[in-house]
């Protein structure tokens, strides 16, 4: 597969039960080597397109590929490139961390000592992982899931609410192994996470999702584009700003332009040579969470 093709594809991806349609006729394609990002309120149909994802869950019409398997036609050849975590991690509490590591190799070919060794260091549980799992609070259990995972090096990591239990610290360094994992290593990864902010530090994309239906998605880095701020500076000739910038919108004394960092620069630059006095400059940052309650209508509540 080259890197220009998707690892992921949903194609007209519904699931129906009885008469009430989960999910809506779902189109997404997520590339490799990205920390792709799946939103939506409670009840939008995240976890319903995530068992569809892993094969929890049958698909009632379209299709969803794994590279060029079908999950519906080519199963195993689906899974086989896939590692997830759908809710909690489950594992044999009686046994040792390594153990339960061990035991889930033996069930796929060519999974080395050494390979395990390297998946729980990125987890960083190397001090613990002879000790019992019943011994290991929510958190642990949650980067051994992550773990158990990673240990075939699947294409796809699919995590729901991989935050769950861990402290800011553990959050910090689950997603600083995410994006390693994705920019370096090539994989993607499909979360999904009622952490709008976390959401905002790790994912590259996020897709958003109502009522089974995709509402938008937006590219939070890697394009030029997505570089643009709207940005407003305070000047003392708002008009003669507006002509020197060529474009942006005038609110009071402030000139609005959606500029990046290096344009920023060259605009004021420009507007001093030009005789026009510049007292402030000030990124209008709109964070992820107001764009999330801007595309699903919803003033407040929880986030699911």
């Amino acid at each position: 597969m080259t890197s220009q093709e998707p690892v992921v594809r949903m194609i007209n991806v519904t699931k129906k039960i009885g008469s009430k349609t989960l999910i809506d006729k779902l189109n997404l394609e997520i590339p490799p080597g990205r920390v792709f990002g799946f939103l939506g309120p409670n009840g939008a149909g995240k976890t319903t397109t995530i068992r569809m994802m892993v094969g929890l869950m049958s698909i009632s019409e379209g299709d969803i590929y794994i590279g060029q398997s079908s999950v519906k036609t080519d199963f195993e050849g689906a899974m086989r490139q896939i590692g997830a975590i759908v809710e909690n991690p489950e594992m044999y509490k009686f046994l040792t961390g390594y153990q339960n590591l061990l035991h889930y190799a033996r069930m796929t070919p060519g999974i080395t000592r050494a390979r395990i060794d390297e998946a729980v260091a990125r987890v960083g549980l190397t001090n613990r992982i002879h000790e019992k799992v019943k011994t290991y609070s929510l958190g642990m259990r949650q980067r051994l899931g992550v773990a158990q995972a990673i240990l075939h090096r699947p294409k796809l990591l699919v995590l729901d609410e991989p935050t769950n239990g861990l402290d800011p610290q553990g959050i910090r360094e689950l997603r600083d192994y995410l994006q390693e994992l994705a920019h370096q290593e090539g994989t993607t990864v499909f979360v999904s996470s009622h952490l709008l902010s976390e959401m905002e530090l790790m994912c590259d994309t996020v897709a958003v999702i109502k009522q089974g239906r995709l509402v938008d998605v937006k590219d939070l880095r890697g394009s030029a584009e997505a570089g643009r701020r709207e940005t407003a500076f305070e000047v003392d000739k708002p008009l003669e700003a507006a002509a020197l910038a060529g474009s942006g919108t005038i609110d009071g004394s402030k000139l609005i332009v959606a500029v990046d960092r290096e344009e920023t620069a060259d605009l004021n630059a420009r507007l001093a040579a030009g005789g026009i006095r510049v007292y402030s400059i000030t990124v209008l940052t709109r964070s992820l969470e107001d764009q999330f309650f801007e595309m699903t209508g919803r003033g407040g509540g929880q986030i699911g």
